[in-house]
């Protein structure tokens, strides 16, 4: 697949759930409560490990592509959600980052 923008996943997932009748499903709630859920099978994928454990997970092709799906999970239904609720998660991003530069200024380096 080419198309890398988050428009082109929105779009693949509304005809995705369209094709399927999930609109009615897929309401502001039940879609944060299902990222919710996918988070925590992200964060099970590195519970109890180690930095270098996780790590070692994510060298080794056998166990990345379980990893990998999990935040595919994530991302997929952040998107579902954004576009459900009318939120462009580039602009909130930006938004965000902006804010939080005037924050949290930058530290002097330590000598």
């Amino acid at each position: 697949m080419n198309d890398t923008t988050i428009e082109s996943v929105r779009d693949r997932l509304r005809n995705f759930a369209h094709a399927r009748d999930w609109g009615q499903f897929h309401t502001p709630k039940n879609l944060a409560m299902a990222l919710g859920g996918e988070v925590g099978e992200l964060l099970a994928e590195m519970q109890w490990l180690t930095d270098a454990q996780v790590l070692q997970k994510l060298a080794d092709p056998d166990t990345r592509d379980g990893i990998e799906e999990e935040f595919a999970d994530v991302f997929l239904y952040l998107v579902q959600l954004a576009d459900v609720c009318g939120v462009d998660l580039i602009e909130a991003a930006h938004a965000k980052i902006t804010r939080n530069d005037g924050r949290f200024p930058p530290t002097e380096p330590s000598s």
